[in-house]
This record gives C-alpha cells, structure tokens and sequence, in this order.
C-alpha cells in the first residue's frame, strides 16, 4: 500500500500555512518534501504534514529556528524505528524534550496572562463606550 502524496497547495490547506512559509521551512530544513513528482512538484505524505503542524503549533509560543531544529531532531531521534535509541541515550533525548516541554509551558503561562490583561483592557474599552459587551 503506498501513502498518498499532496502537492504543496493540497498542504497549505490543511495546515493553514502559507506556500511560501512552507518552502521557506524547507529551505531552512525543518521540513522536506518526501519525494518530487516526474514534473519536478513538491510531494508531501501525511507524515510531513504532521510535522508542518507540530512547527505550526511551536511559531506562536516563539521558539526559535534553531529551537525548532532541535525539537524535531529529538522527536525524530525517539521516534526512530531503524535504529532506535536506546538506554542513556533514549534518556538523554527524553531529559531535552522535557526541558522543551517545560519551556512551553512557561510560554503558555506567560501568554494566558497577556491575554488576560488584554482582555480585561478590551472590557474597560467596552465599559467606556457603554456597551458593556
């Protein structure tokens, strides 16, 4: 059974990214198109768009380029199944990707309280006109 292959449009729909946020993730390595078509397309399975959607899930909680890389190396490294990690190294990976997790957390903390604050401004906006919504 062959997995089904997208063209970047096909892609970019599902994940909500851009064509160009799309190659420019190529082109920066975090993510490669699983094979060309014979007219030179982009061929992307679903695997890479699971992969587009684990970057799209870290842009807003501002990891870096690099930090991003390095996520995905560790995912990679964990998942991999021709040559699995094993004992202190699978540990090692394990330690890296709980330190990511906890950065995220800390990120998603910090956001909740911006948008708390904002909300409460858009309220005290809403106070002073009167609408009261």
């Amino acid at each position: 059974m062959t997995e089904q292959q997208m063209q970047i449009g096909e892609v970019a729909e599902r994940t909500g990214l851009s064509l160009r946020t799309i190659r420019h993730y190529e082109e920066v390595g975090l993510v490669i198109p699983s094979a060309r078509s014979k007219g030179g397309f982009r061929l992307y399975t679903d695997a890479d768009v699971e992969r587009l959607m684990v970057i799209r899930r870290m842009k807003p909680l501002d990891f870096s380029l690099e930090e991003m890389r390095d996520l995905l190396e560790i995912i990679d490294r964990i998942a991999a199944t021709d040559d699995p990690a094993t004992g202190e190294e699978r540990e090692r990976l394990r330690e890296r990707l709980d330190s990511y997790r906890k950065i995220a957390d800390a990120r998603c903390q910090t956001l909740r309280a911006q948008l708390m604050a904002a909300e409460d401004f858009a309220a005290t906006l809403r106070r002073r006109m009167g609408t009261g919504r």
